[in-house]
């Protein structure tokens, strides 16, 4: 599994509770730009639109060798979901209040483009306050054991 994009502020912003993995519907030249690692995700989300699901906002540049030059790249793309997780989607960010979000873009064993997506809720101030505290915790106990060993 290559990773070609993640987006790190999901797990700040969000409490995500769900992840599925989901396709994702590109060009040739957009495939070639994905391998080139030119690709943006922070800023995307993912809604629905005429009952089906689609990814607003992903940045993927133009391929420099292609001929189709005119491609916008910011243009919305179908995300590829079973009628399952389709339903399981939209459901539970129209009833539960959750949010629909992009984690990460990768390419699976098989060299297909894979999204990784998330269902949740919105961290308030607090909670990201506390992510903080965590996370620097967790940094000074592995300085404070590895002083320890030596």
């Amino acid at each position: 599994m290559k990773s070609i994009s993640i987006n790190k502020k999901a797990n700040f912003n969000y409490i995500i509770t769900e992840k599925i993995e989901a396709g994702i519907v590109l060009t040739g030249s957009e495939v070639k730009s994905l391998r080139n690692n030119s690709v943006s995700i922070k800023e995307s989300y993912i809604a629905e639109k005429n009952s089906e699901i689609w990814l607003f906002n992903c940045h993927i540049s133009n391929y420099s060798n292609s001929l189709d030059s005119e491609q916008n790249p910011i243009r919305i793309r179908k995300i590829l979901l079973s009628k399952r997780e389709k339903n399981k989607i939209t459901n539970s960010a129209n009833k539960k209040g959750f949010t629909v979000i992009p984690i990460s873009l990768y390419f699976n064993k098989r060299g297909i483009a894979k999204m990784l997506i998330g269902l949740g809720k919105g961290k308030k101030n607090v909670d990201k306050r506390q992510s903080i505290k965590e996370r620097e915790w967790n940094i000074n106990k592995q300085r404070l054991m590895k002083n320890k060993k030596t």
